[in-house]
């Protein structure tokens, strides 16, 4: 796995987080949105919308992503935190000790909702929501999505980027997804539009069969063709993924490609295509002229549901780029 997220196995204690305590404020302090809103920059508001949408960064994804330096990320954040736009918290592990993990704070939840003219339950922002995530036991497997998606937005151009939640909002009548990319790589121009499945090996594998279905129906419905990459938890897990998957894959006609922890990098060669021909692992270009009927399942951003008017409307979604405006020191 890439070096800029969680170790693969980080034995995190359950149900057992360190939280960093604010400066107490007088109980009738309300937030000036207007007063912050003038202290944030650019790649502050980029990384607000960025944990609306994909709930928990670490401290090393965020300066992967956004800056030149750890410590220059590391007071930026603590400035954020203090201001009440991020909140954070630190996961316990049986061995070493884990980066700083950031969540919406209650400041840049209001400041989301502000800009967008709703109530801040449109922002799906609650008072327990940095527990919540702290204590959930898809922790390990939202921070494997975010650390995979991190290393392709640095090594890749990766301008689209969609989380679990907004690639259901989009086709959760035929599939959930954990991620939605495209992906070139510097030296190529050849694109590869691929939905993803994290397998951390955490349910069995009728569960991944039972997916295939849908993403035929989503083809067929929407006469595209994008490619699913499966990342597994280990390579005994992937060769029992590929032999079950194998007939459902053949007779859907769907591409599918599997990797897992244990070869690499995203962009290495570590994705091998089921029922193919070839005898090697290819890297996401390699992937994209493997394919070469493939097709983005989204092309046009405009046609996205538009949310309900009133108290109770959804945030408007718009895609986040994986990259902040002006990333930097400052």
């Amino acid at each position: 796995m890439p070096t800029t997220g969680p170790h693969p196995n980080p034995g995190y204690i359950p149900r057992a987080a360190s939280r960093r305590r604010r400066p107490a404020q007088p109980s009738r302090a309300r937030t000036d949105l207007a007063q912050l809103a003038a202290r944030l920059t650019p790649r502050d508001l980029w990384l607000i919308r960025m944990l609306h949408e994909h709930k928990v960064l670490t401290s090393h994804h965020i300066t992967t992503l956004a800056f030149t330096g750890h410590r220059s990320a590391t007071r930026r954040l603590r400035e954020l935190y203090f201001m009440g736009v991020l909140d954070s918290f630190r996961p316990l592990r049986t061995r070493g000790s884990a980066p700083e993990h950031y969540t919406l704070g209650k400041a840049g939840a209001e400041l989301l909702a502000a800009q967008a003219g709703v109530d801040l339950p449109a922002t799906g922002w609650r008072k327990d929501n940095c527990a919540r995530i702290a204590f959930s036991p898809t922790l390990e497997h939202t921070l494997g999505v975010n650390t995979l998606l991190t290393h392709l937005a640095t090594h890749t151009t990766l301008p689209i980027w969609l989380s679990e939640r907004s690639a259901t909002r989009l086709w959760g009548d035929w599939v959930r997804p954990d991620g939605y990319a495209h992906t070139t790589a510097p030296d190529s121009s050849h694109l590869l539009p691929f939905f993803l499945e994290y397998d951390t090996g955490s349910y069995n594998l009728a569960r991944l069969e039972a997916k295939l279905p849908g993403y035929a129906a989503l083809a067929a419905t929407t006469a595209t063709r994008t490619p699913l990459l499966i990342h597994t938890a280990g390579a005994r897990r992937e060769s029992a993924l590929r032999h079950r998957l194998a007939d459902a894959a053949d007779r859907l006609d769907l591409p599918v490609a599997t990797s897992n922890t244990q070869l690499g990098t995203p962009t290495d060669p570590v994705w091998l295509p089921l029922n193919s021909s070839t005898t090697g692992r290819l890297t996401p270009p390699q992937l994209a002229t493997h394919w070469p009927d493939i097709s983005p399942a989204l092309t046009d951003t405009s046609l996205l549901p538009v949310p309900a008017s009133g108290r109770h409307a959804a945030l408007p979604w718009h895609p986040t780029p994986p990259r902040p405006p002006t990333p930097g020191p400052a």
